[in-house]
């Protein structure tokens, strides 16, 4: 197995994304090709030990997408990191491809250079969020900001294809983020997703409120990219603020701060289950090829779990069960027209 990486991709590349392979090269079985400016990264390659080195291997590439460009202009650029490490994808050179790079320019070429499943209109990231009962599936996280009702209605279709294979959940239960769980709740585009969620053939319960996002009974809470993405960056923010917070109001409060565990451990514990950096990415469902598409501020650490991630999904054929699964529910489902 052979995982292409953008190593030009992210706020601290080529360093950290170089030092990420290294780290995930000496766990995992999969070899790593980082993808970019060749001499850059034999140069901080050069920094670090030979551990690992021996399933590095460097694929020239002579553009870098910046963070601030237009898509428009980056997916114009023929010889990016991100559109080599898609195209390595492509020709069956690389079984995967992980960027931390332009988000937006990642999902645009990875859906331009490796194509969609057939019937998707629109892929979606998908993230895998922690609950008190353990994770749950939010998508769409950022791919899409305006959907129709047929995009949420596959977003829904192919997350409970992921929670399936990847979770390995039964019968998993699907829910649509709402303002209220009542049926008059919603505006247009959320009354009509839920007509036609209520035909599909996939164990969809209704409207699921914030509130139910982290209590663990949902396995797919569906919404547009718009909204996921504000969600999943205010649960970074809560990362940050938690173990500073509770710290704060025991240090006025003996009684309470003697049953606490130090600042660094309870920081600690609250990363283990909550920081980006232990789940490394959301993988772009309802492309024919896995993309998983890395925070910007990524550092080795996120990386390493990126390219894990990846390998995963290389080991479970994610990405054709899932259109196994999309391509069967969408024949059982009855009225997914607009």
């Amino acid at each position: 197995m052979k995982i292409a990486l953008d190593a030009m991709g992210g706020d601290f590349a080529p360093r950290a994304v170089v030092e990420g392979a290294l780290l995930a090269a000496r766990e995992i079985e999969s070899s790593v090709i980082l993808v970019g400016k060749k001499d850059e990264i034999t140069r901080e390659l050069s920094q670090f030990g030979e551990m690992g080195k021996e399933k590095i291997d460097i694929v020239h590439a002579s553009q870098v997408v910046e963070m601030k460009e237009p898509i428009a202009k980056a997916i114009r650029k023929s010889d990016s990191s991100i559109k080599a490490s898609a195209e390595l994808v492509r020709r069956g050179e690389a079984d995967a491809f992980v960027s931390m790079g332009h988000s937006g320019a990642v999902m645009a070429l990875g859906m331009i250079t490796l194509g969609k499943i057939s019937g998707v209109e629109r892929p979606a990231l998908c993230a895998v969020i922690p609950t008190l009962k353990g994770s749950a599936v939010l998508i769409d996280v950022g791919a899409n900001v305006d959907s129709k009702p047929i995009n949420l209605v596959q977003f829904a279709i192919m997350g409970e294809a992921f929670a399936r294979i990847i979770l390995e959940r039964e019968n998993p239960k699907v829910g649509l983020l709402s303002n209220g769980e009542e049926e008059i709740k919603g505006n247009e585009i959320t009354k009509r997703t839920h007509s036609l969620l209520k035909e599909c053939s996939i164990n969809y319960i209704g409207y699921v409120e914030g509130k139910d996002l982290l209590l663990g009974d949902i396995d797919i809470i569906v919404c547009d990219g718009f909204i996921g993405n504000i969600i999943l960056k205010m649960g970074e923010g809560f990362v940050e603020l938690l173990p500073k917070f509770i710290m704060k109001r025991a240090l006025g409060n003996s009684e309470i701060a003697r049953y606490l565990p130090s600042l660094e451990e309870f920081e600690h514990l609250i990363r283990e289950k909550f920081d980006y950096n232990e789940y490394g990415g959301a993988p772009l469902l309802g492309v024919k090829g896995i993309c998983i598409v890395g925070h910007g501020r990524s550092k080795a650490k996120a990386i390493k779990n990126a390219i894990r991630m990846a390998e995963e999904f290389i080991k479970r054929d994610l990405v054709n069960k899932v259109e196994k699964e999309f391509t069967a529910n969408i024949r059982l489902s009855r009225d997914l027209t607009n």
